[in-house]
């Protein structure tokens, strides 16, 4: 028997020459923590890169790791795409509804309707007050024409999943609602006094903006995105009936919310970035209450 094997069971005590574990007194061992140096029985050791650890070792070592995150902070997921395909199915499910199930009732109780206090009958809709301040966000929800929900539903297909994975699911939740309230405020703002707008084209211009943005931060080709962009502005601007002010409204807001998300320094980024969508949100607050205090009671 060679001089550092324990002795047979029935030595095995701490009075035998050996420390016992200390997390069972009882049962002496010749083993110790490669980190906190302590003994520890075959039933408390972990096995580690280097020896051994004890259980309160591993666990503090995990602590203390870092999680990892997405290129802008946000957390890793198995699926880059699940929020971008809940968006399209809410689209899809909404248009079905108006344009098959509940026609005309939600077409009219969630567009973004506004006739201000000089239109008879007025005000109405959103410049009615808080009570109908709802249809910011369900108009963007709301198509009525197959061609609408399909063109705005493809665009997000292209443009959401990339984002997604680069932001985390949070933060492009965030990115693509806020995108929408600043096309339907901009909306609102520029023409409150009478307007009827639905779409999802506010958002979609958002994240068209956040992909440049990306673009730029990470120092990828402009050439496709901005291509794109152009593209969809000149079919905005020389096509009737587009609501030019919500494309405008959600582009403006995408770019900007996009710009703090992704700019924000690493060391401070969780503070830059719930600053960047309080300010955002600040803005489209700002021109509600100024597009109320045109047109609302």
């Amino acid at each position: 028997m060679l001089p550092d094997e324990p002795r047979p069971s029935a030595d095995r005590s701490p009075e035998a020459g050996l420390p016992g574990c200390h997390r069972h007194p009882q049962t002496p061992t010749g083993v110790s923590c490669t980190r906190c140096e302590r003994p520890i029985c075959p039933q408390c050791m972990v096995t580690a890169s280097v020896g051994f650890q004890c259980p309160e070792c591993v666990g503090s070592g995990h602590a203390g790791s870092r999680q990892a995150t997405t290129r802008f902070g946000g957390a890793l997921a198995a699926d880059g795409g699940l929020v971008t395909r809940v968006l399209i199915g809410l689209n899809i499910v909404v248009w079905v509804l108006a344009a098959y199930v509940l026609t005309p009732r939600l077409g009219q109780t969630w567009s973004l309707l506004s006739a201000g206090r000089d239109i008879l009958g007025g005000p109405a809709g959103v410049a009615d007050g808080p009570d109908q301040w709802y249809r910011l966000l369900t108009a963007a929800f709301l198509h009525l024409e197959w061609w609408h929900v399909g063109t705005n539903m493809l665009v997000l297909f292209w443009l959401g999943p990339s984002l997604e994975e680069a932001l985390g699911r949070l933060r492009f939740l965030a990115l693509y609602l806020l995108s929408a309230l600043g096309g339907s405020t901009f909306a609102f703002l520029v023409a409150g006094d009478w307007m009827n707008s639905v779409g999802a084209s506010g958002a979609v211009f958002g994240l068209i903006g956040a992909t440049i943005v990306m673009q730029l931060r990470n120092k990828g080709p402009l050439g496709p995105a901005m291509a794109f962009l152009v593209f969809n502005l000149i079919v905005t601007f020389s096509r009737p009936n587009i609501d030019w002010r919500a494309h405008v409204g959600g582009l403006v807001l995408g770019v900007l919310t996009a710009a703090g998300l992704m700019y924000a320094p690493r060391e401070r980024r969780g503070l830059v970035q719930a600053l960047a969508v309080a300010g955002a949100l600040a803005v489209e607050a700002g021109m509600l209450l100024t597009g109320m205090a045109l047109y609302g009671a």
